[in-house]
């Protein structure tokens, strides 16, 4: 996403003042992206997978909501996809909050 703004949407993106918008999505995607990978790597412990799941689910639906609503409020899209923003910024943080919940319990017997 960050090539395609960069590239194919520069001109209409910086016409529009929303070039530094599309690059706080594209760094919130890579970043939880990278989350998920991690995520994904952990060895499964089925007792404490739980808060894990969450973590995950919480990690994507916020991304699509978040970085989405970015990506198309600056390409011009409706004024709806405003109150999205935070919703989804909502998602990752419940993501974090969910994460470092499992791991603080993933020891614990």
């Amino acid at each position: 996403m960050g090539a395609f703004g960069a590239h194919a949407l520069k001109k209409t993106l910086t016409e529009r003042g929303s070039l530094e918008s599309w690059r706080t999505a594209v760094t919130y995607q890579v970043f939880h992206a990278l989350a998920l990978l991690a995520l994904s790597t952990r060895e499964i412990d089925h007792k404490s997978t739980v808060p894990f799941d969450t973590s995950a689910k919480l990690f994507i639906g916020g991304t699509v909501l978040f970085s989405g609503s970015i990506y198309g409020l600056s390409l011009g899209g409706p004024r709806i996809l405003g109150p999205v923003t935070p919703l989804g910024g909502l998602c990752l943080i419940g993501g974090w909050c969910a994460l470092g919940f499992g791991s603080e319990n993933s020891g614990k017997q």
